[in-house]
């Protein structure tokens, strides 16, 4: 589709600052946080962003190509949306939004289980090409019933999610007592009534609830008994003994989210996996670990011809997209430059933000004479 952005947000930095003048300061400090000190938070862009890539202008260029095939799917760019949490918090409707505006570009979208929209409504938007992404729960009843739903659904590929075995420390979120509802303190309430725009799209989609679990859930929680809910129904350490009868259940694709060492990796390829995310949560769970680009070089020389090596964490950009791709990853995953764009632009920010990262990501091709994705590993400038 034609690709046309607001040419006063040029970036994705454009959409950050716009978000933060745009939505209350909880819901901006959970969408741009980190953990404990936000150390790793900041590696992973700063990481990524120490890969430099070599052009060879002489080259007999003949034009380049996003297309990227994965999983059996052509998509039209080598990235898609990553799964985010309480998505609905942060800009109401948005997770409807993102999904419209990548089934429009056919780049892929996935849907956390704790987001705020359900499986069914994503899947009848992007018409059964949604990704669905599995936080494991502690009964398998309850693990059975949400995969069974997935599959009705259509979603070609199921991501279980491993690098959440404990709740990050987030010291902006205790502080501003955020839960689902946020806790409606009077800083809180105050930050409400500053920003009109977000408080009534707000009023008009309902106060945002976790559509997944719905079903799952007693009416009328309040934020103790919501959080003890959680708790009880989820248990996030997860290994190959609860890998192994999903792998026999699920009829499609299969995705580890969340790897960030080779053993992992090797796990991954033993228990018949289709493809790994090399993460670390955005950030968002671990501030003494690596950033993300790191591991992904290792693993992808080591597996990539395994296994289906793909990255997120730290990706912000365009630019960003093709260094990831140069350093060994067959496909990228974004949340953060998605959400900043729907929280900055509301119904445009999806088809915004996709947009403006295509035609980042073209110039770069083009600028490096690299014409296919495949190729931007000959591109790599080693150190």
């Amino acid at each position: 589709m034609a690709l046309y952005f607001n040419k006063k947000y040029p970036s994705v930095e454009d959409l950050r600052k716009k978000a933060k003048k745009s939505i209350p300061k909880f819901a901006f400090e959970y969408l741009d946080g980190g953990c404990n000190e936000d150390v790793n938070l900041i590696k992973n862009t700063s990481e990524i962003r120490d890969v430099e890539l070599l052009p060879y202008y002489l080259s007999k260029h003949t034009g380049s190509s996003m297309k990227t095939e994965l999983f059996g799917h052509t998509y039209d760019a080598p990235f898609g949306i990553a799964p985010v949490g309480l998505q609905g918090l942060m800009w109401p409707n948005s997770p409807e939004i993102l999904a419209k505006a990548a089934f429009e570009h056919n780049i892929p979208f996935v849907l956390s289980t704790v987001s705020t929209s359900s499986i069914e409504r994503i899947s009848e938007i992007t018409e059964g090409k949604a990704w669905f992404q599995l936080y494991h729960p502690a009964e398998n009843r309850l693990r059975d019933d949400i995969i069974n739903r997935a599959k009705e659904a259509e979603c070609p590929v199921l991501v279980i999610l491993c690098d959440v075995p404990t709740f990050g420390f987030r010291p902006r979120d205790i502080r501003n007592g955020l839960a689902m509802p946020p806790s409606m303190s009077v800083k809180n309430i105050l930050q409400v009534l500053g920003k009109p725009n977000w408080a009534l799209n707000t009023l008009k989609h309902g106060q945002p609830n976790f559509e997944v679990l719905k079903p799952y859930m007693p009416k009328n929680l309040d934020i103790k008994q919501l959080g003890k809910f959680m708790d009880e129904t989820f248990s996030g350490r997860l290994n190959e003994e609860k890998i192994k009868p999903i792998r026999d259940v699920w009829p499609g694709k299969l995705v580890l989210k969340g790897v960030a060492n080779e053993a992992d990796a090797e796990s991954a390829i033993r228990l018949g996996l289709d493809g790994i995310i090399v993460s670390n949560h955005g950030g968002r769970q671990l501030d003494a670990g690596e950033s993300t680009i790191k591991p992904l070089a290792r693993i992808s020389e080591k597996y990539g011809d395994q296994i289906t090596v793909m990255m997120d964490s730290g990706i912000r950009s365009g630019p960003d997209v093709a260094r990831t791709l140069a350093s060994g990853a067959k496909f990228t995953f974004m949340g953060r430059s998605f959400m900043y764009g729907v929280s900055a632009l509301g119904k445009q920010g999806g088809d915004h933000t996709i947009s403006l990262l295509k035609t980042e990501l073209q110039q770069v091709m083009e600028q490096i004479c690299c014409e296919r994705v495949e190729d931007f590993p000959k591109h790599l400038i080693s150190k």
